[in-house]
């Protein structure tokens, strides 16, 4: 290999586990310490504000100005305390990241001395420049002005020496230019939604809550190897590069043994979460080489997105001490697992209820039945909407691949769930729900404890499955914000509901006993939303067809995918919950085509260099070293001799010419395809353009140079190739 690249190999084997320094004490003693926590509220807080924040926090009662002085001055305290210098708004706009802009504490009183001031009007609002932000082009240059407000819902935090205060992000005329506004709105409106469905079943119910847990994948590489890959640095994917010999054929990474550099990265991780509050629970080897996963325990929905967005930050900080570099790219080496961020949903009331659990009782069961339903119909009406939240640039190449989701949205519902529901379907009449718990057997080896088995199955080809007392979406891709969909979801699920006990409220009006009402309208969303469920194989082409008959969307371009944020049913859904209006949903539609655009046209840049400055020339020079080579055969042995020995080397030459001349034709494509996309003006038919004409043709490029990647000679080739940056030493 090249001398440049052996060096980087050799470094990255010297590397060795560095020791983590983690504190003394138990997690459970530092656990949230970096937090302005209700245990520090109790100490930093009188006692009146503490109680009436609580009410804010729990009631989502009006925050008031004596409120907001009171809090800003025992959390600018605690936050000294802790050797912060700064304040931070904390918001996301519709990059899919953070923003953050720091201001110091210091001010200067009236006699010019410095002093430490933080103020409830600062704690409450900023104004940031609006414009440099996506805004899908509804705003003008000059119409600047935006505003990020506190969320006292979700606590802030203190990362180094910054005291970070999460917030909406919104703009002069009040539009959500961020992640976090719709998704509060959702889940105020599914609580609502859920809360009146609840009272059928029992009327002292007074909210029910909104649960995620997300699952990050992610993938580790040597930092030194990742600097020397172009591709890597400015993509987040490889462009270029042919499959491993051995990746993951022999599936014998998954929950393998942990690395010891990659354990040293992890209890370092899991520190800095620890102590911010995320509730790190599950570490492990995923599918592909050099790939892992962590997870936490299932938060309130808003918190929980929070703590996800905030982890991506500590994981790049954290890796680079120990001299990795976290991949998050859905797909960032072609042939092996991608990587998602599976977003597990649940509805809960107060108290700990889940309602997608089934219960001992008939009263409980129906209810289970009644929020499965609703749910089964919100995702069938709003299918296409839902595929809408998790397609990008990125996620489209690992979206239909045997590791991930189909670009088919389905519900796996599992054998149990499925036999009940056809039970429903097939009885008009009023039945007993029944639904069967975990059942358990016993294994022939007497030592073995009984084992229980779930009521469902897993199915891993469904991208919205059904998994006990949740549901997955499989879908999401693991660089997204899982507001965007659980955004939707929440929505979508709150106006079935509302739907569906109107409905029910009209049957009681005219006579019909509650339960029976219940079970009548359960029973007819089950019947109208059976399209949507599908226990089989996702990833068979008899599917994609099947799924095509029964209605359901099967459109693969993301571009047009994207225009679902702009159909009738979902922005007559945002509009009609209160949660997004028109203006708000053409902004995500146009950002999202900007993005695509962008995404691509980087791509294809990088592509076009990494081509012109480093595959050809180097493919170049080693044919020429092969043709001087056959020059010599020639001269020195006679013409039948020299045939047969230079017969390979011609062999070779002829080959890379022809992987040469295919490369430059298909750039050259590239090329002209970007410069035809470039002069439309229209974002939609741009980012159409570039998905059917520039796209196409980074991938025909790539065909031909991982070829001459197996034919150049090793120790030319310059950049690390997949068995070096997959395999950790």
């Amino acid at each position: 290999m090249s001398r440049l690249r052996f060096s980087m190999v050799e470094n990255a084997i010297a590397r060795k586990a560095q020791p983590v320094d983690l504190p003394d004490g138990r997690p459970t003693e530092y656990f949230g310490s970096a937090v302005f926590n209700k245990k520090t509220m109790q100490k930093y807080l009188p006692s009146a504000a503490y109680s009436e924040l609580l009410d804010t926090m729990n009631n989502h009662t009006q925050l008031t100005r004596s409120l907001a002085d009171s809090v800003a001055y025992g959390m600018k305290q605690w936050a000294i305390d802790m050797g912060a210098t700064h304040y931070t708004h904390w918001f996301q706009p519709l990059t899919g990241g953070t923003a953050e802009k720091h201001d110091a504490f210091l001010e200067f009183n009236s006699e010019g001395l410095p002093i430490e001031q933080f103020s409830g009007s600062l704690l409450s609002q900023q104004e940031g420049d609006a414009s440099s932000f996506p805004n899908g082009g509804t705003r003008s240059t000059f119409e600047a002005r935006g505003y990020s407000a506190w969320d006292p819902t979700s606590p802030a935090f203190v990362v180094e020496d910054t005291l970070c205060i999460p917030t909406i992000f919104v703009s002069y005329n009040g539009d959500s230019l961020d992640f976090k506004t719709p998704l509060l709105k959702s889940i105020e409106q599914v609580s609502r939604a859920a809360t009146a469905v609840c009272k059928f079943f029992d009327p002292t119910v007074k909210r029910v809550n909104s649960f995620l847990g997300w699952e990050q994948e992610y993938f580790l590489v040597d930092e030194g190897l990742w600097a020397a890959r172009p591709d890597l640095v400015l993509t987040g994917r490889t462009l270029m590069g042919h499959e491993s010999s051995k990746n993951q054929q022999l599936e014998d990474h998954y929950f393998g043994a942990i690395p010891q550099r990659v354990v040293a990265f992890m209890r370092d991780l899991e520190f800095e979460c620890w102590r911010l509050g995320i509730p790190a629970k599950t570490r492990h080897n995923e599918v592909a080489p050099g790939q892992f996963e962590i997870a936490p325990i299932f938060e309130n929905a808003n918190l929980a997105n929070d703590h996800n967005l905030l982890l991506m930050t500590l994981m790049s900080k954290v890796a680079s001490k120990h001299n990795f570099k976290v991949l998050l790219h859905e797909k960032p080496f072609k042939g092996i697992n991608g990587s998602g961020k599976h977003c597990n949903w649940s509805l809960g009331i107060d108290g700990g209820k889940n309602l997608f659990s089934p219960g001992k009782t008939d009263k409980d069961n129906l209810r289970f039945v009644s929020f499965m339903a609703a749910t089964l119909d919100a995702v069938f009406k709003h299918n296409a909407l839902l595929k809408a939240t998790i397609a990008s640039a990125t996620n489209a190449h690992r979206l239909g691949a045997n590791e991930a989701p189909p670009a088919i949205i389905s519900v796996f519902l599992g054998r149990q769930i499925a036999d009940l529901f056809s039970a429903i379907e097939k009885s008009e009449t009023e039945e007993t729900v029944h639904v069967e718990g975990k059942s358990g057997f016993r294994l022939s080896l007497q030592h073995i404890p009984e084992l229980f088995i779930d009521n469902t199955d897993r199915n891993r080809t469904s991208p919205f499955a059904f998994t006990g007392n949740r549901f997955e979406f499989r879908a999401v891709g693991s660089t997204a914000n899982c507001a965007g969909v659980i955004t939707a979801i929440n929505t979508a699920v709150a106006q079935s509901l509302v739907e569906f006990k109107n409905e029910v409220d009209i049957l009681i009006s005219n006579g019909v006993s509650t339960p029976k009402a219940v079970y009548t309208i359960a029973r007819k969303f089950i019947v109208r939303s059976k399209a949507i469920h599908f226990d089989g194989n996702g990833y068979s082409d008899e599917w994609k067809k099947e799924a095509k008959e029964r209605g359901l969307d099967v459109e693969s371009s993301v571009p047009l995918i994207l225009d679902n944020y702009m159909s009738k049913s979902t922005i007559d859904l945002f509009e009609s919950m209160g949660v997004m209006n028109r203006t708000e949903l053409q902004t995500r539609a146009e950002v999202y085509w900007e993005t695509y655009t962008k995404k691509i046209q980087i791509e294809a840049r990088v592509m076009g260099d990494l081509v012109m400055n480093h595959i050809l020339p180097v493919a170049s020079s080693y044919q020429a070293e092969l043709l001087d080579k056959v020059f010599k055969i020639r001269t020195i042995f006679d013409q039948d001799k020299a045939a047969e020995i230079g017969e390979r080397d011609m062999s070779l030459i002829e080959k890379i010419s022809k992987h040469i001349a295919a490369t430059r034709m298909h750039v050259d494509k590239m090329v002209a395809a970007r410069r035809v996309a470039n002069i439309i003006d229209n974002e939609r038919e741009k980012a159409i353009k570039y998905h059917d004409t520039v796209a196409p043709e980074i991938e025909n490029a790539r065909e031909f140079v991982d070829k001459l990647e197996l034919i150049v000679d090793n120790e030319r080739w310059t950049l690390p190739k997949y068995r070096e940056l997959l395999f950790l030493r």
